[in-house]
């Protein structure tokens, strides 16, 4: 399907074997297996063990399997890459990306070491310079060593730290900056994910957030419990209502009798050829997700 759904990505410690194979049962669309900010230094190397031999494994069905690296800066990173390139998930996530270099340090080696160009990058956007460089990062999908890029994923907790910005209800400190991304995303056809909410106790204030980020354009949300996937696949999906309304849009335009118009009245609402495509998207979005629910 051309559509891959992302509504919501679901982090899991790598130092957890209980949890990775917990992991194939889950009714989520991404697996962020995790090898840097939830485990331990003296836990590093295990990890990694346990969770190249996971995805070597299998067993995780339509759920899209990325692998989080320790950046190559640090003590870990470089084993990290070589057990991606080993394991071949769906993409490696890299840690506080700050330029469109990151970007590149990570293709080079990923085409030295002859790796699929289905193993994607994705990158952690969670730095003051990834904020003031995002078009930068963005941009780098055009460039051979940046052409696997695919995907962002906002890091609030850390973008928190090194800004200052408090994360409070409403988001209103970090809102520059999650369009700012967005919009570079969108700039060069890249997915965005909104970044997680810490109080996974608080059904209220996380839904609240994912509706938030659905209205802004996200693509989906990161999770740090299994208590948060329901609702933020609800609210990440086409309502039925939408889906019906997008229906008619399209129907309304395709009609051989208005293949050449660009405005039309549908139930008293103007609706321009551009709607249309805004539709096609919304139903392409809801077959691929049913399409996925089935298997």
């Amino acid at each position: 399907m051309s559509f891959r759904p992302r509504r919501t990505a679901l982090y899991m410690p790598g130092s957890n074997a209980r949890a990775l194979e917990k992991a194939k049962t889950l009714p989520v669309d991404v697996l962020l297996l995790d090898l840097e900010d939830s485990v331990a230094p003296d836990q590093k190397d295990m990890a990694r063990e346990q969770v190249v031999e996971a995805v070597k494994e299998g067993g995780f069905g339509h759920r899209e399997v990325v692998i989080r690296m320790n950046g190559l800066d640090t003590p870990w990173g470089e084993k990290d890459l070589a057990g991606v390139i080993e394991a071949r998930p769906d993409a490696v996530l890299v840690p506080k990306v700050d330029c469109a270099e990151d970007v590149y340090a990570i293709g080079r080696k990923l085409n030295d070491a002859h790796a699929s160009q289905d193993l994607k990058i994705w990158a952690m956007m969670e730095t003051p310079g990834a904020m003031v460089r995002a078009l930068e990062i963005s941009s780098s999908k055009l460039e051979y060593h940046g052409s696997r890029l695919s995907c962002f994923i906002m890091g609030t907790n850390d973008l928190s730290k090194e800004t200052r910005a408090a994360l409070i209800p409403g988001r209103a400190p970090m809102m520059p900056w999650l369009m700012q991304c967005l919009a570079a995303a969108r700039a060069y056809e890249i997915d965005i994910i909104d970044g997680v909410y810490n109080q996974f106790t608080d059904a209220e204030g996380f839904i609240a957030e994912c509706e938030q980020g659905a209205e802004m354009g996200m693509d989906g949300k990161t999770i740090i419990h299994p208590k948060q996937i329901a609702d933020c696949n609800r609210i990440f999906s086409p309502s039925e209502e939408e889906i019906a309304r997008s229906r008619e849009i399209i129907d309304a335009f395709d009609a051989p009798e208005n293949q050449s118009k660009n405005v039309m009245t549908i139930n008293g609402k103007m609706v321009e050829r551009l709607h249309a495509e805004m539709a096609r998207r919304v139903v392409e979005i809801a077959d691929a997700i049913t399409k996925q629910d089935e298997q």
